[in-house]
């Protein structure tokens, strides 16, 4: 019975379409705080391409010995390697005619994004040494290109299109404080994976938050990352408490409270299921707030 469900949830998580349906439900959160309705080759872009995004990351970067690997997640990818190369190549397919909706300023950021993206895993650069690296082995960057990425995806991407249509509205104050609390949100989710590869890291030398400050540490700031985000969720348009207040607190004391239970031994599903899983509810609370209060 337990192998009956793992099957469709290892295919949902590990083929990375419930993280392309939380980079699409973030798109569906940025329109719904500015209160207008979603352009869906928008949201169709941010699925595809993170799709697209993940997958290239992970079949980049294959290790020597895939299907004996510690982490479930690898040897599923490696197992289903065509099926997996099948859903990447649908995805660059799907993706050509929405790029050619987007304004110029849109595909400008599109085009940035997917070279960052490539440059993230890619071993583009070579050390003194002589060892080929890509962005993510540069101290430090790691962590703050994956939310750089997730905030100009889910947040500026829609922006640029509704100030090309002539829609938008709203102060620079406002735009800043959208785009900022999206990367201290991605941010504070994005650290216990890192606590939880930091063995791995400190292997392959890579300088991320866990493997220079510790475990402890990187919890902490954590929750103080979260805490930063509700302060900022306050301020944003000044509505104070409203409906989106408390649709959007729930889930960061929701997420604060995964985070704090979370612990490197933690098997996969609850990384990428529970934590990943944050990025839908956001979408799914604010829904529920709009129609209860």
């Amino acid at each position: 019975m337990i192998n009956y469900f793992r099957r469709p949830l290892d295919f949902l998580l590990f083929s990375n379409l419930f993280i392309s349906l939380g980079a699409a439900a973030q798109g569906l959160v940025t329109y719904h705080l500015l209160g207008f309705t979603p352009s869906w080759y928008i949201i169709a872009f941010l699925f595809f391409s993170t799709i697209l995004a993940y997958n290239f990351s992970i079949l980049i970067q294959k290790p020597r010995d895939p299907l004996n690997s510690k982490y479930r997640r690898v040897r599923w990818i490696f197992k289903n390697y065509k099926l997996n190369f099948t859903i990447t190549i649908i995805s660059v397919i799907a993706l050509i005619p929405l790029v050619l909706l987007f304004s110029i300023p849109s595909k400008i950021l599109a085009v940035v994004l997917g070279i960052i993206s490539i440059g993230y895993s890619m071993p583009l650069f070579v050390s003194s040494s002589g060892r080929k690296f890509g962005l993510r082995n540069i101290p430090g960057l790691k962590l703050i290109l994956i939310a750089l990425v997730w905030a100009l995806s889910s947040v500026t991407l829609p922006l640029l299109e509704l100030q090309h249509n002539h829609q938008l509205q709203i102060s620079f104050l406002n735009i800043f404080i959208l785009t900022f609390k999206r990367f201290l949100f991605v941010t504070a989710i994005t650290i216990p994976f890192d606590i939880r590869d930091m063995f791995q890291d400190k292997t392959f030398k890579l300088k991320t938050i866990p493997t220079v400050f510790g475990e402890k540490k990187s919890y902490l700031l954590c929750q103080f990352l979260l805490i930063t985000y509700l302060i900022l969720l306050f301020f944003f348009k000044s509505y104070g408490f409203n409906a989106d207040f408390f649709a959007l607190a729930s889930t960061v004391f929701l997420t604060g409270w995964l985070i704090f239970k979370s612990k490197w031994e933690k098997n996969e599903y609850y990384y990428f299921f529970y934590l990943d899983g944050t990025l839908i509810l956001q979408y799914v609370m604010l829904l529920l707030f709009s129609f209860i209060i």
